[in-house]
């Protein structure tokens, strides 16, 4: 694959077919969600939440931020309305107080969403603001929830934006460009892919594909800005992507999409210097598998790797207090070209998103051995990039 091209013409291709379906499966469907009017004995569940990221652009794509609820025992999906007004939102981030989600504009002017939660279902949409770049790809936001911070993949740059109060996002206060170094093999340029706080909340790390580097910055956090610290080079080629940090926050692990590789990255609290070791292999063989994104349990124990390619779920165990990846295997995802995995918030479930298949995949975690175990049919969702579980509004009297 050239990554010279833009993200969307690269793309392009993946999503001919997609199907678009956001119907909720009814009663009896198997692994539907039991009627609450017809359920006899204890009082059912609270269902939990998702949001689900897609491309409105794309062929059989969505029309905005998918809205879901799922059983937290059984991991059976039911679709809601869908939040528009939001164009190919294809990575969502949710403020620390969990009113308020973000979402890219991923397209060529590209541009972050703001959207106030509500627990009825009457979401709204804030505004959107500029990214000054293009084709932005992730965000996050600060510890603190006065920033938002954001990757534009296809020029290479990383931007801040104030949050206001109700959640709304202000106008931009720094947009960095990445320069330097050169570009890896086959690249025309800076690529930025994720941009991430450090677990310490020192630091900023901005993970580059084009450059293969990952940067370390300093959020000034009265003005907005962020001041380079300094920066680690991967092998030329690798492909850096997405990186994840081991909760006890001295290591992480970074998914290199390009020469299909893992690498376990020591974090120096005091400096924010990152030193990636050895590439690592994802177990999915020979050729480019397009690693994607890890997930580390919440007890540091294992961690999860998807790859596009492979169809399929890596599990690792994680030793030495995370200085050591041990590869276990792989696991089929049951999708097609798995972009994106989430825990649910209380770590039992695994939630893959996957983009060709338009599908979402729920995978309960064996917290003894970290084994995966699909919990039913995929749940259908047009063209999904992104899943994000988060805690649904408790009901009166519970």
């Amino acid at each position: 694959m050239n990554h010279a091209t833009s993200r969307r013409t690269v793309l392009g291709a993946l999503f001919a077919g997609a199907a678009l379906s956001m119907a909720p499966m009814p009663p009896g469907f198997p692994g539907a969600t039991p009627d609450p009017q017809s359920a006899v004995g204890p009082r059912p569940r609270t269902p939990r939440r998702l949001l689900l990221g897609t491309y409105t652009s794309a062929e059989g794509g969505g029309t905005g931020i998918g809205t879901a609820s799922y059983d937290s025992a059984t991991g059976a999906i039911v679709a809601g309305p869908v939040i528009t007004g939001v164009a190919n939102p294809s990575y969502l981030a949710m403020h620390p107080s969990g009113t308020t989600v973000y979402a890219v504009d991923e397209q060529d002017a590209g541009g972050v969403t703001a959207v106030a939660l509500a627990p009825d279902g009457t979401h709204r949409v804030l505004g959107t603001r500029g990214t000054g770049g293009a084709g932005p790809t992730h965000l996050s936001v600060h510890p603190t929830g006065r920033w938002l911070l954001t990757a534009n993949y296809t020029s290479g740059s990383v931007a801040v934006h104030p949050i206001r109060g109700d959640g709304s996002l202000g106008e931009r206060t720094d947009l960095v460009a990445h320069t330097t170094p050169p570009p890896g093999p086959g690249q025309d340029g800076p690529h930025a892919h994720q941009i991430i706080t450090t677990p310490d909340g020192n630091h900023v790390l901005a993970v580059d594909l084009g450059n293969d580097t990952v940067y370390t910055y300093r959020l000034d956090e009265k003005r907005g800005t962020l001041g380079r610290v300094s920066y680690a080079a991967l092998r030329p080629g690798a492909g850096p992507r997405h990186i994840t940090f081991h909760p006890g926050g001295r290591f992480a692990y970074l998914a290199c999409e390009v020469d299909n590789t893992a690498v376990v990255c020591g974090y120096d609290l005091a400096t924010g210097t990152l030193s990636p070791g050895a590439p690592q292999s994802t177990g999915t063989g020979t050729g480019t598998s397009y690693p994607a994104q890890f997930l580390v349990t919440g007890d540091g124990r294992f961690a999860y790797l998807a790859n596009r390619g492979h169809n399929s779920l890596t599990r690792y165990a994680v030793e030495d207090d995370g200085a050591v990846l041990r590869l276990l295997g792989t696991v089929p995802v049951g999708g097609d070209f798995p972009r994106q995995i989430a825990f649910s918030p209380d770590g039992k479930l695994l939630f893959a998103a996957n983009q060709r298949s338009s599908t979402v995949t729920v995978f309960r975690v064996d917290a003894r051995d970290g084994g995966l175990t699909r919990t039913g049919e995929a749940f259908t969702a047009p063209v999904a990039v992104c899943v994000l579980p988060y805690p649904g509004a408790r009901p009166a009297g519970h």
